[in-house]
Order: structure tokens, then sequence, then C-alpha cells
């Protein structure tokens, strides 16, 4: 699951934009998710992740941004009729 929201907060406030893209740290053969930003903050936490790097408190690598893709489904409702019942007082053996 994704956070529903932006990652970055201005002046306290959570930021109400949807996320955009998942961002991660690319470095050689592994890759590390540090996010998820909205178009409008994308600079703010490249400049952030950035800094993290220069303190070491995140591994040097490249900064990947992956579009996300908005997924719909129809709500999902039961029917009596697709479950299994289970008598647990007659089990057959």
């Amino acid at each position: 699951m994704l956070p529903d929201r932006c990652s970055i907060m201005e002046n306290g406030k959570q930021c109400v934009n949807p996320p955009e893209f998942v961002v991660s740290v690319v470095v050689e053969k592994d890759e590390y998710m540090v996010g998820v930003t909205c178009n409008k903050h994308k600079q703010i936490v490249s400049g952030k992740i950035q800094s993290l790097q220069n303190e070491d408190k995140i591994p040097r690598g490249k900064i990947s941004f992956l579009p996300l893709k908005a997924v719909g489904t129809d709500c999902i409702h039961g029917d009596p009729d697709d479950f299994v019942h289970l008598d647990i007082n007659n089990p057959k053996n």
C-alpha cells in the first residue's frame, strides 16, 4: 500500500495532493524506496534527498522518480452463494 498523499509537509501541514511518483534511490543493483511525491514537490524532494546523501543518512545513488498509474476498480460485493459454509459440529471424515 502507498500513502494517499504526497510525503511533503508545508508550513506544518501535509500536502493534500495525491502521489504522482514513487521516489527511490538506486545504488548499483539495489533500490531503496524513500517516499512518494506529487509533481509540485518533485524538486524539493530531490534536493532533500541530495542533502541527506551528503550527510550520509541515505545511500548515495541515483534518485529515481517512477510515475504512478491510477487504477480503479468496481466495488466487490460478496454474495452469500460465494462463501463456503463450514459446519464445525458435523465434521466429515
